[in-house]
């Protein structure tokens, strides 16, 4: 089974949309919006910040163009805190149907953006250490936040020098 490197490497080709989701005040369920705020900073085109309301931001991404639309978020899939799962649209309509904190399951959502015939969609989650209020990130979710920023910018580099 190929690493998340590979994954990316493999899959992410063309233009890309990175959007991070979560509620920055719920300790780690912030991890998307961070994450997308990390890579903003690190001069990554075509990051959009969703926070809690991905429904209003993914239409107009799948109409812009896009090959690819990357939902970053925390998910709950009951591995370590900190581990990382990154899947398409169908395994996340199978793996996550209708439980979210959003108005609307992300698998859904991808379903949805899919249906136009020319943004895939992606989902890159983190598993959550607490969803309990907090200002901050825990410390599992900031050390993988911090990986995942590097592997993003180095991926992505090397796609535009190719």
């Amino acid at each position: 089974m190929p690493g998340l490197r590979e994954q990316i490497q493999s899959t992410l080709r063309g233009r890309v949309c990175f959007m991070g989701l979560g509620n920055v005040d719920g300790g780690d369920d912030g991890f998307g919006v961070r994450l997308a705020e990390a890579l903003a900073r690190d001069g990554v085109p075509d990051v959009v910040i969703a926070g809690t309301a991905p429904e209003q931001w993914a239409g107009r991404c799948a109409e812009t163009g896009f090959d690819h639309l990357v939902f970053l978020d925390a998910v709950e899939f009951g591995a370590s805190p900190g581990s990382v799962v990154f899947l398409n649209s169908t395994e996340m309509a199978s793996r996550f149907p209708q439980i979210s904190t959003h108005k609307i399951s992300l698998g859904m959502l991808a379903k949805y953006i899919e249906s136009g015939g020319m943004t895939r969609a992606w989902l890159l989650g983190a598993q959550p250490g607490s969803l309990k209020p907090a200002p901050a990130l825990s410390p599992a979710i900031r050390a993988t936040l911090s990986i995942l920023t590097e592997l993003i910018g180095s991926v992505l580099s090397q796609e535009i020098e190719t």
